[in-house]
C-alpha cells in the first residue's frame, strides 16, 4: 500500500501539471521559446556558461516516483531549452543524481548538459568510487566539474581530483561550502591551490563573501557558483509580501525572483548562481534573470538599501 506521503505528492504533481496546460504535460509538446542568455567566462579556461543554473538538492529527491521522476524531466527540459547548461547535484541530495540522470537520458540531453557533481565522503580512498557511481547516475561520459563538497577532506580529496583532471576524467576542480560556513579555510584553499570553481552562499542578505571570498576570486581566477540565492524559499516568500520597485524596469526585472537573482550574477566574480525549484513556471522566471540588462554598482546598492528598509 502506497504511502499517506507518497499519495500527496502525486496529487499536488497532478495539480501541478493540470495548471500548466499543454507546456507541463509529458511528453513535451512545447518548451519556452530560447532568448538570448548572458554568459560568463570561467576565468580559467575561458570557457562561458549561461549565468543561471539549476540546483537539485531537496526539488530532485523525489526516489523511484515516476510521475515525480517526469516532472523533474520537463524542468530540466524546460531549462535546455530557455538555454541552461549547468546543473548541480552531490551524493547528499538523496535519489537527485538518479532524476537528473533519468531527464537527461529521457530528454536525450546528456551531452549538452554542463554536469557539476561533488565528492562527499570522509575516506579519501573511497572518493574515486563515490564519484564513479555518481557519473552512472548521470549517465555521463565523464562530469565537467568535480567539487568537493563541504571541505569535506578535501586534504585527501584534491589531489585525486587534481589526477583526474590532469588525465581528462573530469574537466574542472572546485570546492564548496553553503551557509556561511568554513570561510577561513576556503581562503586558505583558494590561496594556496590551483582550484577552477569555489561553490558559496550569497544573496542580497547573506553578502559577508563580498569582503574578501569574491576580491580574492576574481585576483586568483576562479569561477564562483552563488548557492541558496533564495534561502532554500524564504527570500522570495518573504519578499512577495511586498511590491516590487518600480525601478526595477531599468535593469529588465518583472519579479522578485529576477531581482534576487540579477542582484547575485550582477557581481563580476559570480559566475553563475544554481536556484533550485521543481516548478517549470519558476524555471522560466529564473532564466528571465540571464536576459536583459543587469544592476551596476549604484542600482546594487540601491537594491540592498530596498531589501534593507522592508
Amino acid at each position: 500500500m502506497k504511502s499517506s506521503l507518497n499519495i500527496g505528492r502525486r496529487k499536488a504533481l497532478r495539480s501541478l501539471l493540470a495548471i500548466g496546460g499543454a507546456t507541463l504535460l509529458w511528453p513535451l509538446t512545447s518548451f519556452a521559446k530560447p532568448t538570448s542568455i548572458i554568459k560568463r567566462a570561467i576565468p580559467s579556461s575561458g570557457e562561458t556558461i549561461p549565468l543561471i543554473g539549476l540546483g537539485s538538492w531537496s526539488t530532485f529527491n523525489v526516489g523511484n516516483d515516476t510521475l515525480a521522476r517526469d516532472a523533474c524531466a520537463e524542468v530540466i527540459g524546460n531549462f535546455f531549452n530557455a538555454g541552461g547548461r549547468l546543473i548541480d547535484s552531490s551524493p547528499m541530495y538523496g535519489s537527485s543524481q538518479e532524476v537528473i540522470g533519468y531527464g537527461l537520458t529521457k530528454l536525450g540531453k546528456t551531452a549538452q548538459v554542463f554536469s557539476a557533481d561533488k565528492v562527499w565522503i570522509s575516506s579519501g580512498s573511497e572518493g574515486p568510487e563515490q564519484m564513479e557511481a555518481s557519473r552512472r547516475y548521470w549517465n555521463v561520459k565523464q562530469f565537467d566539474l568535480m567539487q568537493v563538497h563541504n571541505v569535506l577532506s578535501w586534504e585527501e580529496h584534491l589531489p585525486t581530483l587534481f589526477d583526474m583532471k590532469n588525465s581528462g576524467k573530469i574537466r574542472y576542480v572546485g570546492i564548496t561550502t553553503s551557509h556561511g560556513r568554513r570561510h577561513r579555510e576556503i581562503e586558505k584553499i583558494m590561496r594556496n591551490h590551483a582550484i577552477d570553481f569555489v561553490q558559496l552562499t550569497y544573496n542580497i542578505r547573506d553578502r559577508e563573501v563580498e569582503k574578501r571570498i569574491l576580491p580574492l576570486a576574481q585576483d586568483r581566477g576562479i569561477a564562483i557558483i552563488a548557492n541558496r540565492p533564495f534561502q532554500q524559499g524564504y527570500l522570495i516568500d518573504w519578499a512577495k509580501r511586498y511590491s516590487l520597485p518600480d525601478w526595477a524596469k531599468e535593469f529588465d526585472c518583472t519579479n522578485w525572483a529576477q531581482f534576487l537573482l540579477k542582484f547575485i550574477v550582477s557581481h563580476p566574480a559570480v559566475t553563475c548562481a544554481i536556484p533550485a525549484t521543481s516548478r517549470v513556471d519558476h524555471v522560466l522566471e529564473n532564466k528571465g534573470a540571464a536576459t536583459g540588462r543587469l544592476p551596476d554598482e549604484a542600482m546594487r546598492r540601491r537594491m540592498i538599501a530596498y531589501v534593507e528598509k522592508l
